[in-house]
């Protein structure tokens, strides 16, 4: 059985979500939330709260499933709408500054052969 929950439009660069989500893959979700917990990225508070929200929907699935038993299968982060700001520069120029944003995706499994 597989769990997925989604997060879209979320404020920061697809790129640097990703540096979070490779630390996740393939734990167990005691193991990720504590890797998450201890992470230093500000994108992790809302991979946390993500990856409960996949927890919540498996046992909602399924009331009898512990998390001991899953794993995160599948994570991956994509890229969102970029929101274009303008910002004066010299000579009465102006530059576009990008405020990228992304969805992240997490997926979550039982553990096979025990």
């Amino acid at each position: 059985m597989e769990a997925i929950a989604r997060v879209r439009n979320l404020r920061g660069s697809a790129r640097k979500a990703r540096l979070v989500l490779d630390l996740i893959r393939g734990k167990t979700i005691p193991e990720a939330q504590n890797i998450l917990l201890f992470s230093k990225k500000r994108v992790a508070d809302e991979i946390a709260k993500l990856l409960k929200s996949a927890v919540a929907n498996a046992q909602q699935k399924d009331t009898k499933l512990a998390t001991d038993v899953m794993i995160v299968s599948k994570v991956f982060a994509d890229d969102g709408p970029i929101m274009r700001r303008h910002r004066p520069r010299a000579h009465g120029r102006a530059t576009i500054i990008r405020r990228r944003t992304c969805h992240i995706t997490i997926a979550i499994s039982e553990k096979l052969g025990g």
